[in-house]
């Protein structure tokens, strides 16, 4: 394989890499859509559709596999393509907890609407902020972004905390709605794994520049 083509396999790899991105932004935002809504048709078509994006990441996963086998690259490049593998597996996982925000929209069934879902929204937006920027960080080999995006995830952390005590709040208040509450709470942990799995890939970002792994998911909230 020339040096040509093999910059050619690894920019369409980081283009794929977009698309399964893209593909977990759209699982995320549609499951708090659906959830918001009470959207239970909504959320199956998001339980289904995780079918496509681990597809998707298994693509990837076999065409990374090729390159690597087949060019036997070394330095930089073989760290940019061992961090596109871990990269996948935690979009792939991010999308898992879309899908599990999308089954407890079903849990809490033909519950009235509007829906009180107080600091989840934010949680959600945070995080997808964080996906967005942790992806631009490894195109752009950004090291500095990188490590950033850790102050977004005490965010995230902190939103998490005001769910957990909202929701409490409101059980002692009223015991009938402690169900509804837990799922609100099981809400919150997905988003906030879907930010700690985004300070994964920016961990990614700075061993593919530098070579040296570095724990930057170290909360300082």
């Amino acid at each position: 394989m020339t040096r040509d083509l093999f910059n050619s396999e690894l920019q369409q790899l980081q283009d794929d890499v977009l698309v399964l991105g893209s593909m977990t932004e759209k699982a995320i935002m549609d499951a708090m859509e659906s959830l918001r809504d009470g959207d239970s048709t909504w959320s199956r078509r998001i339980i289904e559709d995780d079918k496509k994006v681990n597809a998707k990441r298994f693509e990837i996963e076999d065409r990374t596999t090729f390159v690597i086998a087949s060019q036997q690259p070394m330095a930089t490049d073989l760290r940019s393509l061992a961090s596109i593998l871990y990269i996948i597996t935690d979009l792939e996982r991010m999308a898992d907890h879309a899908e599990g925000i999308a089954r407890i929209n079903l849990l809490l069934g033909d519950e009235p609407l509007p829906r009180r879902l107080g600091y989840l929204p934010a949680m959600a937006d945070r995080a997808v902020a964080m996906l967005r920027n942790s992806l631009k960080a490894f195109i752009d080999h950004d090291v500095d972004m990188a490590r950033q995006i850790c102050d977004a995830d005490d965010e995230v952390d902190r939103l998490q905390d005001s769910v957990y005590e909202d929701c409490i709040a409101a059980m002692i208040a009223d015991p009938a709605t402690i169900q509804r509450n837990t799922h609100l709470i099981w809400c919150a942990h997905n988003l906030e794994r879907i930010a700690d799995r985004c300070t994964n890939i920016c961990e990614r970002v700075i061993y593919t520049v530098t070579g040296h792994m570095q724990e930057i998911n170290i909360s300082k909230y």
